[in-house]
């Protein structure tokens, strides 16, 4: 096996269960297990399982901090920073254990390349921490593919009852950079604009109008705004000074996708927090926290990203 729980060791199974009784066997004993060693505990679950578990841990639940997926990483790129690195940082002198469930049943086609990507980036982002991060996966309702995508993103497999290793794990970032997927075409009735410096305001102006028009809250045109505005402030300083963006609903969701001849080659940006004293780096932390899903694209010479933010 894999892992290790040796002074800084980081361990990232994969749990497949097929029903209730079998995910709760494979998450309440994690849990007590970690309530008994004096380990900080996070379970980030969709809201189902989340109920579930906390009926499950009865007066125990007070001493986990327990949030819904579906809300905290409703889109999967804020997971690693706004999530468990927020709560690992939290605790920088303890191990921590963590439940993490990013992808469920209910997740689209649209935003599982970004899902696979985050657990991919994981391996990363916690190399050298005293860790463990569990990961459910529904084995009764999850796309095939995605199961199998599951053993290349954890080192090794657990059910309720067995665990071994992965033999399809990968490395990470080669992993991530598999799910750096060319977006599709703006629609035909798409409203552009060209990116320069002397047209952000147009920018923002647009983007605020179709927002409203799109029936968002008021707090969530901001949100989008200034997201959309980070992007193209962005392109400006560093993807080649000019580039477009174009704006489209689609459904119950506003979509934004800026374009530009810049190329990120950072493969962690937008998903580790800035340090305190460094210089740039927060534009994507903060357009991630602020939309509901971010989709990036990027290679030499031409790099776009798209965001939704649901009505």
């Amino acid at each position: 096996m894999r892992e290790s729980t040796g002074p800084g060791a980081f361990v990232h199974p994969a749990l497949f269960y097929a029903n209730r009784y079998e995910y709760l066997a494979g998450t309440v004993p994690f849990i007590q297990a970690g309530l008994a060693a004096d380990e900080p505990v996070m379970v980030a679950v969709p809201e189902e399982n989340l109920d579930h578990i906390r009926t499950a841990l009865g007066a125990d639940a007070a001493d986990v901090q327990l949030h819904d997926m579906g809300v905290a990483g409703r889109n999967p790129g804020r997971i690693l920073p706004g999530v468990l690195l927020a709560f690992a940082d939290a605790h920088p002198d303890r191990a921590v254990r963590i439940i993490g469930e990013p992808v469920w049943a209910g997740r689209t086609a649209d935003e599982y390349p970004a899902c696979a990507q985050h657990e991919a980036l994981i391996n990363a982002a916690f190399t050298g921490r005293r860790a463990t991060i569990l990961c459910p996966y529904d084995t009764g309702r999850l796309d095939r593919n995605w199961l199998d995508d599951a053993y290349r993103t954890h080192p090794t497999v657990r059910t309720a009852t067995a665990a071994w290793d992965s033999p399809h794990y990968a490395d990470p970032l080669v992993v991530a950079d598999g799910f750096n997927l060319p977006l599709p075409p703006p629609p035909a009735y798409a409203e552009t604009v060209v990116i320069e410096f002397h047209t952000l305001w147009a920018l923002r102006r647009l983007v605020t109008a179709q927002a409203l028009a799109a029936g968002l809250a008021p707090d969530r045109v901001t949100d989008l705004t200034l997201a959309v505005n980070e992007l193209a402030a962005n392109t400006v300083e560093h993807g080649g000074a000019t580039g477009t963006l174009a704006v489209w609903t689609d459904g119950s969701q506003l979509i934004c996708q800026l374009t530009d001849t810049g190329h990120i080659t950072e493969p962690l940006a937008g998903r580790i927090p800035a340090a305190p004293d460094q210089d740039g780096g927060r534009g994507l932390v903060l357009v991630n926290e602020l939309c509901d899903l971010v989709r990036v694209h990027t290679r030499p010479g031409a790099t776009s990203i798209r965001v939704h933010m649901h009505r």
